[in-house]
């Protein structure tokens, strides 16, 4: 029972630190165009986000590491997420929003030490199930929190989903003063250095992470982005960004399935990911040419089936060449690599849409994408993969990441 009550309280408190983020994505862009803020730097805050998780989460991984203890970080994330809400409450200075969203990537960045933390609630064998569980969590918060911003805007204000995000991030502080932390610590090997320097010199690894780093700009410029902002432009009111999610969020979480079940089975994991990666960028540099509410729907679900289909095909991808006793290594440096897209894509999405419209910003991360098509072309050259693939070398290790 005991044992019981500890998964559900972590499984709460890692709700409660991602619910608050997402809650106020949809309309975050458009609340900072409505207090004044240009694109250029609207790219900056949403690219702050990015920043502090690509020079924070090694560091925190490696020093939970050698201290041995996660449950201070996890704290520490909590009442970081709780601070950038409250400050976006008390405040309209552009400046302090900046520095608000920094601190939501710092928060972010502590999730390394959620990670390594709930799977000791686990046996062994139990470990894919454990991070298959935190992963939903994460989905859950994402897909709650965006779907209600809109109206909750069109009924409160702006300010509405900052305060309803505070709320919940100040239980999830509370709460997690009480999550168990086994009194020895967890024994985890820390990063090394030479392993490090193994880790980098494998050519898939780097191959894969300079896609993830294409992919996590695309979507971070785009749904995570300026996507609101142009929804608004041709027509669509606050409280219909709601539709914006729905269309995206679901074909993105269908796609997972029919990646694993149908497409990776059939023709392979480069080619696979070649498809994906063309579509998604055909649907990003086609959205500045759709006027129209129902089309621009269509659009989303089509983008978010193709971007569901690329990430956890990446993240398999990342590992599957890597000795066992190096793969939390190489997934550490995975996931700081990828953090540059989530900086870099907003960084200059917002330049462009400022010098030559909000459609400049389209079009950049479309043509990102079919770089990364031309680059799987070329790179699949030198693998000679067949179609029959397991399913499980990229979904089973999809789920052990975020």
């Amino acid at each position: 029972m005991l044992r019981a009550r500890n998964k559900y309280l972590f499984m709460v408190v890692s709700f409660l630190l991602w619910f608050p983020q997402f809650l106020y994505v949809p309309i975050f862009s458009p609340y900072m165009e409505s207090l004044g803020g240009k694109y250029t730097f609207i790219g900056i805050v949403l690219s702050s986000y990015g920043l502090m998780q690509l020079i924070c989460r090694l560091p925190i991984g490696i020093f939970s590491d050698l201290r041995r203890v996660r449950k201070p970080f996890i704290i520490f994330g909590m009442f970081v997420s709780m601070l950038s809400c409250l400050i976006f409450l008390f405040t309209d200075n552009l400046g302090w929003i900046l520095a608000a969203r920094a601190l939501a990537g710092l928060s972010a960045a502590t999730w390394v030490a959620f990670t390594v933390l709930y799977p000791s609630y686990f046996t062994e064998k139990e470990v894919h199930l454990a991070m298959g569980s935190i992963s939903f969590i994460v989905v859950l918060a994402q897909f709650i929190g965006m779907s209600f911003s809109g109206y909750i805007v069109s009924e409160w204000g702006w300010k509405a989903p900052f305060l309803i995000g505070g709320l919940f991030s100040i239980i999830g502080v509370i709460l997690s003063f009480f999550i168990f932390e086994p009194k020895e610590g967890i024994e985890r090997e820390p990063i090394k250095l030479k392993d490090l320097a193994i880790v980098v010199k494998e050519s898939t690894l780097l191959k894969v992470a300079l896609l993830s780093i294409i992919a996590h700009s695309i979507i971070f410029s785009t749904m995570f982005g300026f996507t609101s902002n142009y929804a608004l432009k041709i027509g669509f009111k606050e409280s219909e960004l709601t539709w914006l999610v729905f269309s995206f969020m679901i074909p993105h979480a269908i796609a997972t399935l029919f990646m694993g079940r149908v497409l990776v089975p059939h023709l392979g994991e480069w080619n696979a990911l070649k498809i994906a990666f063309f579509l998604a960028s055909l649907f990003t540099i086609v959205f500045p040419f759709v006027h129209t509410k129902g089309f621009f729907l269509v659009f989303q679900g089509f983008s978010g089936f193709s971007l569901g289909l690329i990430f956890p095909l990446l993240l398999g991808m990342s590992i599957e060449k890597i000795a066992p006793e190096k793969r939390a290594t190489a997934m550490g440096t995975y996931q700081a690599l990828y953090a540059i897209g989530i900086f870099a894509g907003p960084f200059f999405a917002g330049i462009f849409n400022s010098m030559m419209g909000i459609a400049a910003g389209f079009y950049f991360v479309g043509i990102l994408g079919l770089v990364a098509t031309f680059l799987i072309i070329i790179w699949s050259r030198g693998h000679g993969e067949s179609a029959a693939i397991c399913v499980e070398q990229s979904v089973e290790k999809s789920k052990a990441g975020v």
